[in-house]
């Protein structure tokens, strides 16, 4: 698989909402890191790090939104840390979509590993 939006737990839900059918947004978002693919259940290839950090977004703005808090981590090993999984609860919950990292990024144990950027977009927009 590729990395993407879960097909179950967001993808079918918004396009459900065009036939009128109700979708509960997640109360919250949280990232998980994982070290490849996280493949199509969004449990694949996990990084020694077992908690995910809450993520926050601006509001939307033209068709995507942008990261307004910078979750942090505390590596707990020796890896490389490729892709992401964003979830709708800190454990447990439904897996939303994942993503792969512009650049990997190597950590040893106790390094802190901070996002200050993720963006998520739609795309073609009707301009």
């Amino acid at each position: 698989m590729t990395v993407g939006l879960a097909t179950t737990n967001l993808a079918n839900n918004w396009l459900n909402m065009l036939r009128g059918t109700a979708f509960t947004a997640p109360a919250g978002t949280y990232i998980k890191l994982h070290t490849a693919d996280p493949g199509a259940a969004g449990t694949s290839n996990p990084s020694a790090v077992t908690t995910r950090a809450q993520a926050t977004f601006s509001a939307a703005s033209g068709g995507a939104l942008a990261l307004s808090n910078s979750p942090s981590f505390t590596m707990t090993a020796t890896e490389t840390i490729t892709h992401i999984s964003v979830w709708d609860a800190s454990t447990a919950g439904n897996f939303l979509w994942s993503a792969a990292l512009t650049t990997s990024k190597s950590v040893v144990n106790t390094d802190t590993l901070t996002f200050t950027t993720l963006g998520v977009s739609l795309s073609p927009l009707a301009a």
